[in-house]
């Protein structure tokens, strides 16, 4: 019984290696035929570099296709929050520069007391009395301030262009004259007279960013129980956007697309 056993081990074991054999004659007729394909075949070389760059476009990041150890690069949202109120930060810098023209425009021209200048969550505001500009019940611009007005059209030129709204206003005392309907009628005729004295007087100025409207003796800023209030009241206001909101977004597509116009323009210019 023991020889028996003995055989049987023995069997097994050159039965159990005598695949090794075609398996390492598969393994050379296998080589041999990559061989010779690679010997028949020939790289393109502007097509290996074409493939490349495709999938360096795809991941955006190394030189080669074997140079990317992550698909997507981790973009870092604080990062992005900063790049958004950096862009706010600078607009609102660019709205105090302006402030500080029309500041000097009215201190050189003595018109403290007539008009008001401030930097609102809407942009820098420009309050002028309406007795500097109107006589009651009237809405053309007085002959005598029309320069100032034409004064001012020069410091509204900006670069990139801003929405500037001109904004009429009224007491409540009822508008008596017959020329105008309403408080309202005659708040808009001064918003829209004013603009025009503007635009029409500067080249420079593009009156597609300008608009005009009136709210009458609605929203006053003080109260119409006093003649002073009554006079506060009665104003024009003109309101120079900010290009930029809180969040970083372009207030508007045509701010957005005059921004992108101003880069390209400079990228020219620094190539050439």
């Amino acid at each position: 019984m023991a020889k028996k056993t003995k055989r049987r081990k023995k069997h097994d074991e050159e039965m159990s290696e005598a695949w090794l054999l075609p398996y390492s004659d598969l393994l050379t007729l296998l080589l041999a035929l990559f061989i010779v394909l690679f010997a028949s075949s020939s790289v393109d070389a502007q097509k290996l570099s074409q493939l490349s760059a495709a999938f360096n476009a795809m991941f955006d990041g190394g030189s080669g296709v074997m140079e990317y150890p992550s698909p997507v690069d981790p973009t870092d949202p604080k990062s992005i929050s900063n790049s958004k109120n950096s862009a706010y930060l600078e607009d609102q810098k660019s709205l105090s520069k302006i402030k500080g023209k029309v500041d000097d425009f009215i201190a050189v021209n003595e018109l403290e007391k007539q008009f008001e200048t401030k930097l609102t969550d809407e942009g820098l505001l420009v309050t002028i009395r309406d007795s500097v500009l109107f006589d009651p019940g009237k809405a053309d611009v007085k002959e005598e301030h029309k320069a100032t007005a034409k004064e001012l059209s020069k410091l509204l030129v900006f670069d990139p262009k801003r929405n500037v709204v001109i904004t009429g206003y009224t007491d409540n005392v009822p508008e008596r004259n017959g020329e105008f309907a309403s408080n309202w009628e005659l708040s808009v005729m001064r918003a829209v007279n004013f603009l025009k004295l503007i635009v029409d007087n500067n080249p420079k100025l593009d009156s597609a960013y300008f608009s005009a409207k009136g709210y009458g003796e609605n929203k006053p800023i003080a109260s119409n129980n006093t003649d002073e209030g009554r006079a506060k009241n009665r104003r024009v206001e003109v309101l120079i956007q900010p290009l930029v909101k809180k969040d970083g977004t372009p207030t508007s597509p045509s701010n957005q697309a005059d921004a992108l116009n101003k880069t390209d323009n400079k990228e020219k210019t620094t190539t050439k």
